[in-house]
């Protein structure tokens, strides 16, 4: 098995809260920029996904808290690629976690 691709981000002072965490909605951005960076490692066109008709589309979205993230931390986001028979992209599950991150997104 493979190691799933990996990006490394850096908590930046305006993605915290008032008690100096990472603010809520920042963990579904940090998913979705893992989830294009590694289509695009992969050589997949968001373009030419939308140019066929077809596109990435978020159908459900789990954040589980294990511990915080402050200002200036790094975390590595994790994406893998889960597809059905054939490897259709229409069957395609992205799961995104994070090995320094308290969150798994499906």
């Amino acid at each position: 098995m493979t190691e799933p691709f990996s990006v490394r981000l850096e908590i930046r002072s305006y993605e915290i809260d008032p008690q100096l965490h990472l603010n809520g909605g920042f963990y579904i951005q940090y998913a979705d920029h893992a989830r294009f960076a590694c289509a695009r490692a992969a050589g997949v066109s968001i373009e030419d996904l939308l140019g066929s008709g077809l596109g990435p589309v978020n159908l459900e979205t789990v954040i589980k808290y294990h511990r915080e993230l402050r200002g200036g931390d790094e975390v590595d986001v994790t994406c893998e690629w889960e597809c059905g028979a054939a490897g259709r992209p229409t069957g395609c599950a992205i799961s995104c976690g994070a090995r320094t991150a308290p969150w798994r997104r499906r």
